[in-house]
């Protein structure tokens, strides 16, 4: 079962969340036909947004990502809330690109250059939104720079996916985030830093059949782990007819008016979950009595 895992180590200096994905990666592949590179794109990309989810305070907070880069992938968009639930896509999920230098899927090559978007909805009247350049489209390293540049909270990112060569469905996927926490000493910062380099991989860590627990484990060593708790992860898309019918009565009389007049059935495309709603004119002219405005 795919879930996330918070804890904190060396007296509250350090935060650090894991995750687990494989399910809700492959969920995501096979909603959208992911390509490998594509599937590995979205499930790093996924299992961040659930980590920094974790992050979130208010139960209806919601965290979006946004890759907008210039590569064949044609950018991604991930959201997830402090729930465990998530959902994302990518602009071309078909995208094929050969293995990068490393022998790797080249993640960074499909999403290009551009820039990492991060806006989170607290209920206020405007998210708060930080935006800085994409640094190698790896998604990791993307993510650790952002905290640094605009959260000032060095931190550690490790994401990983990994993907069977027989059918392309997903194997395994999860990842790791450590913060530090201002005024962390700097013997703390060292022995993280030294855990850290000679870690494997977070998908041969997953491989190995290790945990979310036992990564943060590894790359915490001897700095008095503390875990709290453990909260289970999904792919869950929120929409609905009646929440798309409320999208079409907010576009107001005269837009409803022009759509009818065209004598064609509207139909509305949910890019999170792939899921078209179609609405007949006899629906649509139904909507528009209830339309106020």
């Amino acid at each position: 079962m795919d879930y996330i895992i918070r804890a904190s180590a060396a007296e509250q200096m350090v935060r650090a969340f894991a995750v687990t994905t494989r399910d809700t990666a492959e969920a995501a592949r096979k909603i959208h036909n992911l390509s490998p590179v594509a599937a590995a794109a979205l499930g790093r990309s996924m299992s961040a947004a659930l980590m920094m989810g974790a992050m979130l305070k208010g139960e209806k907070d919601l965290l979006t990502l946004q890759w907008n880069g210039d590569g064949p992938l044609g950018g991604i968009t991930v959201t997830a809330g402090p729930d465990g639930t998530v959902k994302g896509y990518v602009g071309n999920p078909s995208v094929l690109l050969p293995p990068n230098a490393a022998g790797h899927f080249d993640v960074g090559g499909a999403v290009g250059s551009g820039y990492l978007r991060v806006l989170r909805d607290t209920g206020l009247k405007e998210p708060y939104t930080g935006e800085v350049e994409i640094q190698t489209g790896e998604i990791a390293q993307d993510l650790a720079y952002y905290f640094a540049v605009s959260e000032q909270v060095p931190s550690v990112v490790a994401l990983g996916v990994l993907i069977n060569r027989e059918d392309g469905s997903v194997r395994e996927a999860g990842g790791y985030i450590l913060q530090l926490m201002p005024d962390c000493p700097e013997e703390i910062i060292d022995k993280i830093e030294k855990a850290v380099v000679t870690l494997p991989s977070v998908t041969e860590l997953l491989r190995e059949g290790k945990t979310p627990e036992d990564m943060l484990q590894m790359a915490l060593d001897g700095l008095d782990i503390h875990f709290y708790e453990r909260t289970p992860a999904r792919f869950s898309c929120n929409c609905s007819r009646e929440r798309v019918e409320k999208v079409l009565m907010a576009l107001g009389r005269r837009e409803l008016m022009q759509i009818i007049d065209d004598g064609k059935p509207e139909t509305i495309h949910c890019s999170f979950c792939n899921t078209d709603y179609t609405f007949s004119l006899d629906e649509m002219r139904n909507i528009l009595r209830n339309t106020k405005r």
